[in-house]
C-alpha cells in the first residue's frame, strides 16, 4: 500500500509543470523517502497486536487455572468418595486444607477458594447452576455435607478470577466486578466404606 502511494506521488511529480525545480525536487525526495515508514506501520499495527496478545495470554491463564482446579477437585473428592473425610470427621475447613494442599501457587486458596459439598437423593436432582444473585455477585450459601456410604455427592470448587482484557466487547468476565467464576465439579456415588 505504501509502495503504491509512493509510486503515485512519484508519477504525479513527473507530470507537474516545471515551474519551480526546487519545489519539485523536494516533493520527489519526500515521495522516495522511507525513513519513517517502519515507525508509522508499527504505530498502526501495535495497538491491535498488543491487545490480541494480552487477550490470548489471559485466555490461556484462565484455561490453565480452570484445569488446575479440575485436577484439585478430582483429587480432593476422592477423600469423600472413599470415606476418608467422613471417618476422619473432616470439617469444611479441614477439607479446604486438604484441597489447598493440592493447589500450589496459582490461587489464593485460603481466602479465595469456595467449597460446596452437597448430598442428593438421585443424579437427576443435581443442580449445576452458577450461584449468582440478580446482580451477578456470588451467593455464599455453600454447605459441607459429605454424606454416608452409597450417597450421591457433588463437590464444587469455585474461584473468582479477575479479568483485565476486554477485546472488541468480548470479555471473559461472567460476574460483577469484572471477574470470571471458575468452577470445577465432581459428581459421584460414595463407595460402601
Amino acid at each position: 500500500m505504501i509502495q503504491a502511494i509512493r509510486a503515485g506521488l512519484a508519477a504525479g511529480t513527473r507530470r507537474l509543470p516545471r515551474m519551480k525545480l526546487l519545489r519539485i525536487r523536494t516533493v520527489r525526495r519526500f515521495a522516495k523517502g522511507d525513513d519513517g515508514i517502519a515507525a508509522v506501520e508499527f504505530g498502526i499495527v501495535a495497538a491491535p497486536f498488543l491487545a490480541l496478545m494480552f487477550a490470548i495470554m489471559e485466555t490461556a491463564i484462565v484455561f490453565f487455572a480452570s484445569q488446575t482446579l479440575e485436577t484439585a477437585v478430582a483429587d480432593s473428592a476422592r477423600l469423600i468418595m472413599t470415606g476418608q473425610a467422613q471417618s476422619g470427621s473432616f470439617t469444611q475447613q479441614q477439607f479446604k486444607n486438604a484441597v489447598c494442599a493440592k493447589i500450589l501457587g496459582l490461587f489464593d486458596c485460603q481466602n479465595g477458594i469456595k467449597i460446596d459439598v452437597r448430598t442428593y437423593n438421585n443424579f437427576s436432582a443435581i443442580s449445576t447452576a452458577k450461584p449468582f444473585d440478580a446482580n451477578g455477585n456470588l451467593q455464599n450459601n455453600f454447605v459441607y455435607t459429605p454424606g454416608g456410604a452409597g450417597d450421591i455427592v457433588v463437590v464444587r470448587l469455585m474461584y473468582e478470577w479477575p479479568t483485565y482484557v476486554s477485546l472488541l466487547g468480548f470479555s471473559l468476565a461472567d460476574m460483577a466486578g469484572n471477574k470470571r467464576l471458575i468452577i470445577a465439579t465432581a459428581a459421584f456415588r460414595n463407595e460402601p466404606y
